[in-house]
């Protein structure tokens, strides 16, 4: 095929139609790695973005990869100018608004609540590390602040500057819920674990993979920001890596970042530990959608979010 992985169509290059240059082809393609081998002979090196679009099986990069436009490209002077660029980064973003707008909301099901009513508060919070406020209500940390549960009013509330505001964010809500239907009796193991260490560990791949993109987006090169990022939500300083903190969303249920910087040979890179408890209070799809949860709010911190 004529059309390379950048985009560049060379059907309707002269250079192609008269025989001077061939065509990169798809980076998915035979003829792709024709002209990286090409380009090595001659050149000394491939182009950067063939290379890369072949390595990751990238037949287009504009319409296959969801890292367009990547350095690759921002690097230049070609094939794309830096409006172009831009005019990508903005289209793609409003985009990617557009498709979570129009995703269905989470929703916490009622039977969650209606398992909740039958819990007897006293205990549960005894269980979860809570506070009983009065016969129908309990409330527990989360992060820097508090939650408040309402389990016959089916209404959870944060305490925000010294109030307490009705929370509004469902994931939240739902991962509260679950917290308090699935925590068990017993203390922290203190003995801190990685994803690959959990008995689910297969389920956090894929679409399932925690979302520390947004904070290596973030503060890949800026260890002021997640420092500043981390202590907002409570987080506390730990001695491991480059830079590290403990943040605690639910009593229970510490989750720990470390940051690493980048240097010529490698990226940064982040990791998130757990307590080897985790896993007695969490199913795997609520360990995910916590960690993406408290990730977003970390990237997230300027903007006066809990």
């Amino acid at each position: 095929m004529s059309t390379s992985a950048c985009g560049i169509s060379c059907e309707v290059c002269r250079l192609h139609v008269k025989g001077v240059c061939s065509a990169c082809g798809p980076g998915t393609s035979l003829e792709a790695v024709n002209k990286i081998g090409f380009q090595e002979q001659m050149l000394g090196q491939p182009c950067p973005i063939l290379a890369c679009a072949q390595m990751n099986q990238i037949a287009y990069c504009l319409k296959d990869c969801d890292a367009f436009p990547c350095e690759n490209f921002s690097r230049g002077p070609y094939p794309f100018s830096q409006s172009f660029l831009q005019m990508q980064v903005r289209r793609r973003q409003d985009l990617q608004t557009s498709d979570a707008s129009s995703a269905p909301k989470i929703q916490a099901p009622p039977a969650f609540w209606e398992d909740l009513q039958q819990k007897n508060l006293s205990e549960l919070c005894g269980i979860a590390l809570a506070r009983q406020q009065d016969p129908k209500s309990l409330t527990m940390d989360f992060l820097h602040t508090e939650i408040r549960v309402h389990p016959f009013e089916r209404r959870c509330f944060l305490k925000q500057d010294g109030d307490w505001q009705l929370i509004d964010h469902s994931l939240l809500e739902l991962l509260v819920l679950v917290y308090l239907l699935q925590v068990k009796p017993g203390w922290l193991f203190n003995d801190t674990i990685t994803v690959p260490d959990l008995k689910d560990a297969h389920f956090f791949q894929g679409p399932h993979e925690l979302r520390t993109d947004l904070l290596l987006k973030r503060f890949g090169h800026n260890f002021d920001g997640f420092r500043l990022a981390a202590e907002k939500l409570g987080g506390v300083r730990l001695n491991m890596a480059d830079i590290s903190y403990k943040l605690r969303p639910f009593p229970k249920v510490p989750l720990y970042f470390l940051l690493w910087s980048g240097d010529e040979e490698f990226p940064p890179r982040i990791t998130v530990l757990f307590d080897r408890s985790i896993e007695m209070h969490l199913s795997a799809d609520a360990i995910w959608g916590l960690v993406n949860l408290v990730c977003d709010l970390l990237a997230r911190s300027d903007e006066g979010q809990a």
